[in-house]
């Protein structure tokens, strides 16, 4: 398995290099190792697009993305995450050029970008353009130094069973994530329904890719189970991106305010270093409710 080899090699060849790495591999039975890191969490905060969704949508929008990336910096964010949901169909290197200066002015990274996609597609049209759409967004991603792609993984198709689905997933994956390699890209599996529905279902697919340049995002509010924070906990060593949503909804009960602090002790006991990205989906202005939530993150994560 030459892809394992690499991953493997990549990720100890991280830890080696750096003092301290936290040496959590998996068992035999885990295909691929959590990420590896310096010891010690460290959390940097972000605000996705999708939280202005119903300001940013074309073509009747309210305000440009680089409207929002000037929010992100009244909120004293350190990034912005810009969804691919409100850029031009075929944006343009001078528009990608324009918003990576317009961050860069305000003193802000591009914490990275979010696609929509399914890889549970059979061999044919519909799933060479699923693979394309991906890699143009890689492509994007690059021109932007966006670090990070958050992807689907996709649903089972009529016809299939869900190891065919998974098996597709995982290809489509590997085949994306070795282009993102060549631009420095990572690419981020969301824990967002279909295959990715229960966490069973996203670690076959997470301990199936071998790529040292794939890893989860990992979404607060999309495990609707028994133990919704229980669940995250599996995930989490695997993170290389956070969404936090504001609310959970655990199977059978309403929903439910986020525990950011209990949130915040799972990714501390991962050693989680990275992004912590709010994406709010709830009533209200989001200019004044994304205030509001970033500073209660914050204070929870300090």
């Amino acid at each position: 398995m030459p892809h394992l080899t690499d991953r493997r090699r990549f990720m100890m060849s991280a830890a080696a290099a750096t003092a301290g790495v936290a040496t959590k591999f998996s068992s035999p039975a885990m295909a691929i190792e959590p990420i590896a890191r310096i010891a010690g969490p460290h959390f940097k905060f972000s605000l996705a697009a999708y939280s202005y969704r119903d300001l940013l949508t074309r073509p009747n929008a309210k305000l440009s993305l680089v409207e929002f990336i000037d929010d992100c910096a009244r909120f004293g964010l350190d990034g912005t995450e810009l969804t691919s949901y409100y850029f031009p169909e075929q944006p343009t290197p001078e528009y990608l050029r324009n918003l990576k200066s317009a961050a860069f002015r305000n003193g802000l990274d591009i914490s990275g970008t979010a696609i929509r996609n399914d890889f549970c597609f059979p061999p044919g049209e519909e799933r060479e353009h699923e693979i394309a759409h991906v890699k143009r967004w890689i492509e994007n991603a690059d021109a932007m130094d966006a670090p990070v792609i958050r992807i689907f993984s996709g649903a089972v198709k009529r016809g299939q069973s869900v190891d065919e689905a998974q098996q597709l997933a995982i290809d489509g994956i590997e085949e994306c994530c070795d282009y993102a390699g060549k631009y420095g890209v990572f690419l981020a599996l969301e824990n967002h329904g279909g295959l990715t529905t229960e966490v069973d279902g996203m670690l076959a697919i997470v301990r199936g890719v071998e790529s040292p340049w794939f890893g989860v995002n990992l979404d607060s509010g999309n495990f609707r189970t028994a133990d919704p924070y229980g669940d995250l906990a599996k995930i989490a060593p695997y993170a290389v991106n956070v969404q936090v949503k504001v609310v959970v909804h655990p199977e059978g009960q309403p929903a439910q305010p986020t525990d950011f602090a209990r949130l915040a002790k799972i990714l501390r006991t991962s050693g989680y270093r990275g992004y912590i990205v709010l994406e709010f989906e709830e009533a209200g202005d989001p200019r004044e409710e994304c205030r509001k939530y970033v500073d209660e993150i914050r204070t929870a994560f300090a």
